[in-house]
């Protein structure tokens, strides 16, 4: 069933637990994602990053992504991840999408609020959901211009009274994209974030973390999780297996009936490390 962010979020908030969030890059990953949330009861978030914005025009993902979400058995939300400019974000809210996150991070504060008060004003009258970002979480590669700063607490506590979004990305040492290593989450900014923010909370680089990390995130005020890289990781892997087992194997369906599974036990395994 289609839902927005704000409507699965809020539960699990509530009941100690986090809602994943996996970037997909077609009907397969997205197929897996949906299929591991039904297995599990779950609800899901199916997002596109801006790699994928980039390759495939959004009223094509909405057609793809859409019938799947409102054919599930359990709550999937269809999410445009960091944006940075205003007008693609609101076409996004035209075109379908249910949460969108504006990523203001490189901006002043103040130039960051103002812009989500704009975005909110926007969306929610259409039943969209809106992210948005106070500190800035950097990348392990593919955006050398992303800085890396935490999260301020006054900053946050302004972004949420003065912008009012429905959740709130922060940065306390994770970091997107990372392959082969993981890092040290700051817990102690985090309980500082946590105790002065009554929103729900989103980490992004969830690949990068210890699983232990993530379990005491998920259990207290951390509702959202962002995954891109394990997932990709789990289809590269399986698809040169599958070719690799199959030499000759060349129909695509085929193929991804091989793939898709493997895709779906690794999603199932971050949903259910997620509490759900």
């Amino acid at each position: 069933m289609l839902t927005n962010l704000k409507d699965i979020l809020i539960p699990a908030q509530d009941g100690g637990y986090a809602v994943a969030c996996f970037n997909v890059f077609g009907y397969e990953d997205a197929r897996a994602v949906v299929d591991a949330a039904e297995a599990r009861n779950a609800s899901v978030i199916l997002s596109i990053n801006l790699d994928m914005r980039q390759f495939m025009p959004m009223e094509q993902v909405i057609g793809m992504l859409r019938p799947m979400a409102e054919n599930a058995q359990v709550p999937v939300c269809l999410h445009l991840d960091h944006t940075y400019e205003i007008d693609i974000v609101k076409q996004a809210v035209d075109t379908g999408f249910t949460s969108v996150m504006f990523d203001g991070s490189q901006l002043p504060i103040s130039e960051n609020i103002a812009a989500i008060r704009d975005i909110v004003s926007y969306a929610h009258p259409q039943g969209t959901s809106v992210e948005a970002e106070v500190g800035s979480v950097p990348y392990a590669s593919g955006r050398d211009h992303i800085r890396s700063a935490l999260t301020e607490v006054t900053e946050a506590v302004a972004m949420e009274e003065q912008g009012k979004p429905d959740s709130l990305a922060i940065s306390i040492g994770n970091v997107h994209r990372l392959e082969d290593r993981s890092v040290a989450i700051d817990l102690d900014r985090f309980t500082e974030l946590e105790e002065a923010l009554s929103l729900p909370l989103v980490i992004h680089g969830t690949s990068g973390l210890e699983n232990k990390d993530i379990q005491i995130m998920a259990s207290r005020q951390v509702a959202k999780f962002n995954v891109g890289t394990t997932l990709r990781k789990k289809f590269g892997t399986s698809l040169r297996a599958t070719l690799e087992s199959s030499p000759d194997l060349f129909d695509r369906i085929t193929i991804m009936q091989q793939v898709i599974p493997n895709m779906c036990s690794t999603a199932s395994k971050i949903i259910r490390l997620l509490g759900q």
